[in-house]
């Protein structure tokens, strides 16, 4: 929840200028908040950067006050939806069987989904943090078809990494990451694991990212924070390079 319309939009085209300028060498995914979309649609080339929300409802339409589905998402020109972020989980309260709603909805309407799955500190404290995610992945995911889970995006967050200036090390993220590669290639073959990307959030900024990017299980990043600065996301998309 950053940014109003006019500085949201600004935000866009700064990093459509820049991006269009210095072309990207990966797939760049902005999200968004509900109300910038349909703006931000129009100022975006979405050749070189693709538009996404940050959430969508577990309904189809009807009399659900202040939600919004994913066909109206679908309707402003975006192509992905990010579900299961752990502030939603947490903040509002949204359960396995909720997000198994949405994740059907998102994808019915032509929705990619960038999936979000991690342990607290806790759980990682107690050395659960592989039962955890693969719970995840089986409550929302797992039900799909190997055609449909093939427009999922997988993010791994750990929780205590997020907001805090703790990172996980990239051994840490690449050990994890190759153990969800696992249960993907168990649920859907090797094939499908292999092509799905597998995307680290949790304090990924330019001076981490090269370190993080360059693990063969880590196929990208869930920028937070440093995405509100056009330099400081370009300094991450230039990882790639």
């Amino acid at each position: 929840m950053n940014l109003n319309l006019q500085e949201g939009v600004a935000l866009a085209k700064e990093l459509n200028e820049a991006l269009n300028a210095d072309k990207p060498n990966c797939g760049v995914v902005i999200c968004t908040p509900f109300i910038h979309l349909a703006s931000v649609a129009q100022v975006i080339d979405q050749n070189v950067i693709g538009l996404g929300a940050e959430n969508c409802a577990d309904k189809e339409k009807g009399a659900f006050t202040g939600e919004v589905s994913a066909e109206m998402v679908k309707s402003t020109g975006a192509q992905y939806v990010i579900l299961g972020h752990s502030e939603r989980r947490e903040y509002y309260k949204e359960t396995p069987d909720i997000l198994k709603e949405k994740v059907l909805l998102a994808l019915k309407n032509g929705l990619k989904v960038i999936f979000c799955i991690g342990e607290t500190l806790e759980e990682r404290e107690a050395n659960k943090q592989n039962e955890v995610v693969k719970a995840e992945l089986e409550g929302s995911v797992f039900n799909l078809s190997e055609e449909e889970f093939r427009n999922i995006v997988i993010a791994y967050e750990p929780i205590w990494a997020i907001g805090t200036g703790k990172t996980a090390t990239a051994e840490q993220a690449e050990e994890i990451h190759a153990y969800i590669r696992s249960i993907v290639a168990e649920k859907y073959g090797q094939a499908v694991a292999d092509d799905t990307s597998i995307l680290y959030g949790g304090s990924c900024k330019a001076s981490n990212a090269p370190e993080l990017f360059a693990k063969p299980d880590i196929d990208g990043g869930l920028i937070g924070g440093a995405s509100l600065k056009c330099a400081d996301f370009k300094g991450i998309i230039d990882a790639w390079k």
